[in-house]
Formats: structure tokens, sequence, C-alpha cells
């Protein structure tokens, strides 16, 4: 989670978290019976991705073949055509392009860099004088504007040009997004909130279903019904996932009795479902969340309510892993530590003998959340304030951004080998910059908001101390680290150290850090915030 503020305070007061917004909604829930029923809506399902797996080759061009994969991905239905995607996008890239409009320049660009293949930014030199700077003609075109800044968010570092085209296409969309018609001014809208790749894709399918009844394209009748019915088949799948995951909860937080803590299971598999949300990955999405849901308990026994010594005592047992140290625990802890390891024992049980080895990985993991905790709380109750790196690299940990790698790894299938576990646990790229955004954006939130004094310093605050600067220069400096992050995973995608679908999947994270926390809310922490957008995605069912 942007595992939010993982220190302890002397003498803290137990916090009033909100209840859960949502309480048994979940466990009682029972879809719609006016809708098709799940066998129908798959069987139709089925029967519309064969009528439209033709489609490919029936593209005139290659910008109808472009303009297909973009409306798909949109549509949240591109898991349903992945090798003809895969086919058409390594065939594009492979062959000559030559266009002169804007849009489909950066269109190809982008669509390209999402899967792994390089284009040059130079692409984008014919819409410049010979100076560098833009031709003032493409700053009447907010289609070919908003591709451009779509397009230069896939940045790595170094590369100046593409941030030269961020600036000058955002300040020009801005300037127009009040004239602009309907759709494209909410994409504007959406697009300058959060950019389209750093924002959680099924946010994006439920706002351009919507959106592309007003195409007028062909074949728009059975991609946009294939689009709704698949929306909705998933939905239910996410649903008896949500029973299943609340029941568990409540018999968990019913027994442990751990008070203080936060009471967000829904938000704990919305972290989850945003990683994965393909039905195939129903082991992955439901073991990730439970795990996010028992880091979440501890970060709160640690952030608000324990003692350091008692701090200590809890973070050797789990160093230990060894039930019979519940003995040293104190009482209101034996519960929590036993449920823990039990849990833990039921996560190995769905494994299958040759994944056995999975189960350490995922122990030494929540081992490591567990001593970067510590350490915030040793800093905390020391009164120190550390160094900017040291901070960093802490907390960065206490984040969760390898607890979220190993924790969907651990339910995947074959593609989640002992190699891609080895590169998730040996200081990836991927995984660092993840936990970076997480940290980053948390703090950037909880400094805007204003928090407990007493609290562990924030990066936020470490800087200002290290470097003698005011809140506004720290500020943008680790807003300037959250974009270094982006083009870390931006040029992770060409690196091939780990499948591309898994360095998505745990890029999702950071994803979903920047929708819970956008416009400086803790969607987590204070989930009224964000109620009416799980509804959207876990409730309101989309019409046919």
């Amino acid at each position: 989670m942007a595992l939010p503020n993982s220190a302890v305070s002397i003498n803290k007061v137990a916090p009033k978290f909100h209840p859960s917004v949502w309480g048994d909604f979940f466990i009682n829930h029972t879809p719609d019976a006016l809708q098709i029923s799940d066998e129908k809506m798959t069987e139709r399902v089925n029967q519309l991705k064969e009528e439209l797996s033709g489609l490919f080759g029936a593209c005139k061009n290659v910008m109808e073949k472009l303009n297909l994969v973009d409306t798909l991905q949109h549509l949240g239905i591109d898991h349903l055509f992945v090798e003809p995607i895969e086919t058409t996008l390594s065939s594009i890239h492979k062959a000559g392009f030559n266009s002169s409009i804007l849009h489909e320049v950066a269109l190809r660009f982008r669509l390209l860099r999402q899967h792994g293949l390089w284009v040059s930014a130079d692409e984008f030199n014919k819409f410049k004088h010979e100076d560098g700077s833009f031709v003032s003609d493409i700053t009447n075109d907010p289609k070919g504007l908003l591709g451009l800044y779509n397009a230069a968010n896939l940045l790595v570092h170094g590369e100046g040009q593409l941030e030269e085209a961020l600036s000058f296409a955002r300040h020009h969309l801005e300037s127009m997004r009040c004239n602009l018609k309907s759709p494209l001014a909410e994409q504007v809208g959406r697009a300058l909130k959060i950019p389209l790749p750093r924002n959680i894709r099924r946010e994006e399918t439920i706002s351009y279903i919507l959106e592309y009844d007003m195409q007028d394209e062909t074949y728009k009748a059975a991609i946009l019904e294939l689009a709704k019915l698949e929306f909705n088949r998933l939905q239910h799948v996410h649903q008896k996932e949500l029973k299943e995951i609340s029941l568990w909860w409540k018999d968990l937080y019913g027994d442990v009795k751990l008070d203080y803590v936060r009471d967000r299971v829904v938000e704990g598999y919305f972290w989850s479902y945003s990683c994965l949300y393909e039905e195939e990955h129903a082991r992955s999405r439901v073991v990730l969340a439970k795990l996010l849901m028992l880091t979440s308990l501890l970060d709160d026994t640690f952030d608000e309510h324990a003692t350091l010594e008692e701090c200590r005592v809890l973070a050797k047992a789990i160093e230990r892993w060894d039930e019979n140290d519940v003995s040293v625990l104190p009482e209101y802890l034996k519960k929590f530590f036993l449920r823990l390891i039990s849990n833990f024992r039921e996560f190995e049980e769905l494994l299958e003998p040759h994944e056995k080895y999975r189960s350490a990985y995922i122990r030494k993991v929540f081992q490591n959340i567990s001593k970067s905790y510590l350490q915030e709380a040793e800093w905390s109750h020391q009164n120190c304030t550390p160094s900017f790196r040291d901070q960093v690299n802490v907390s960065v940990v206490s984040a969760g951004g390898e607890l979220v790698a190993i924790g969907l790894l651990f339910g995947l299938g074959v593609i989640a080998t002992k190699e891609v576990f080895e590169w998730a646990t040996q200081n990836s790229n991927t995984v660092r910059a993840v936990g970076e955004i997480s940290r980053f954006i948390d703090d950037l939130t909880d400094f805007k908001r204003g928090r407990n004094k007493r609290d562990v310093a924030s990066s936020v605050e470490c800087y200002i101390k290290e470097n003698n600067v005011t809140s506004e220069v720290a500020l943008a400096k680790v807003t300037s680290l959250v974009d270094d992050a982006w083009k870390t995973l931006n040029q992770e995608l060409f690196e091939d150290r780990a499948p591309l679908s898994v360095i998505n999947q745990i890029t999702n994270f950071g994803r979903s850090v920047m929708f819970l926390y956008h416009d400086g809310r803790d969607g987590y922490t204070n989930s009224k915030e964000v109620k009416e957008a799980l509804e959207s995605h876990f409730v309101k069912h989309i019409p046919i």
C-alpha cells in the first residue's frame, strides 16, 4: 500500500480511524437478478471474441491496426487478444512508418513503448523547427497534443526533448480544455490529473466504455458489447473474491481484537485488484490482498499502539518465525502472531509441489518490512531525524514495493520462475522504483495535509533539515524523484530482465498509488474519499 506512515510515537494516543465504509456489504451482496447469468455472459464473451478474432487481418493499414489495439486497451479487453496484439505491434515496429499527423505518430510511439518496443523520441522532430521549438500548427490540434502528452509520459532518463514535449503539451491542453467538446474534454481532463500511462487500467476502462459509444467505427457494436459484458463478468468474479476475503478478514479481525487498526479490507483488495484484475490471476490476487491486510495490521501495531520494547519483541519473533515465541509477546499480540503464521501456512498450501520454494520468499519479504517498521520506530523514540538517504532506504522498503512484487509473484503460474523471484529480491530497479513512488507520494500527501509532529521524520522533512531549504524546495525535489522513478519504470520495459507482464503488474502498484493518493488524499486510511470510485469498480454494473 503506500503502506502509510510506518512510525511509532512516544505515548501516542490511539487513533480514531473511521470505521469501514463497507461493513458486511460484500458478505451479503448478491448480483442484480435482472443481469444476465455468469454462464450466459461467458458464453456470449467467447462468441464475440471469436467473431472479432479476424479484426486484425481485416485492417487495411497501419493506423487501423494501431487504433484497434488502442481501443481494445482503453476498453479493458486487450487481455482477450494478447497474441494478435503482440504479433501486430511487432510487425509495425519492424516496418517503416511515415506520417505527418501528430496523433498518429504519438499513438504509434506510445503503444510500441508500452509493449517494450523501443522508438526514438526523434520521431517528433518533424513537428519542430530547426531550433527545436514546436511548430505553431499543432497548438490548435487538441487530439494530437493529448497523444503527445500521453506518449511523452513514457520518457526515460536523459530524454530532455520529451521533457520539453510534456511541458509544451500540458501548457496548451490546460489553456484549451474549457473549449473542448465531449468526449475529448473528459479525456484531456483525466490525463491532466493522471497521465494515461500512470493511471490504473480499470479506471480508464470505466470512463472509456461510456465514451466509446460516441465513436463512429466499424465493428463498434460488437466491440462495445464485448467490453461491457467482460467488465460485468469480471466484476462478478471480483465480487465473489471480495466476499471470500471479507469473511476471512471478519474472522481474523474479530479474533485478534486489535481495535486500533484500520478496518480496510475492500481497500486492501483494491491494491491487489489494481495490480492484476484478469480472471486467471485469482490465486495471486487473493493471496496478495490477504498479505497486504496482514501487513496493515503489523503497520498499525508498530505505528499506533505498541511501545518500543513491544516493537522490538514482535520484530524479533517475526524474524525467528517460531510459534513458541508467542510466550514472550504481550498478551494482546499473541493471537495476531499465531494467526500470522497460520495464514502463511495456508498460503503455502495453495502452492503446487514444484512451487513450494516460494514460501521462503514471501516469508522473507514480510520479515524485511517488519525490520523497516522497527527501524522507523527506533528513530521515532530517539527523536532522531535520519539522513535523507538513510530515511529513503528504510522507508522505501516499508512502502511495500518488494512486498507487493513477491506477493503477486507468489500466486502466479509458470511465468513466476525462481529466476524471477531472485530478480525481484536482488535490487530490482522495477521493485525499487515502485517502492519510491509509493513512499514519496505518501510522504508528499502527509506533509501537505499536516501530520502528527511526533511521527518519524518523512523524506520531505529529512530533505529540509539536511539541505537547509524551504518546504517548497523540498516538495519540488521529492516530486521530481517521483518523476525519476517513473522514468526508471519506463526504462525497465526495454531491459528484458523479467517478463514484460510481470514488470507491468508490479508497476500497476505504482499506478494504484497515483490514483488513491491523487490530489493530496489518502484513499486507504480515509477511504470515505474513494468509496464512490470503488463502487464503480466493484458494485455498479455497466448496462448492456
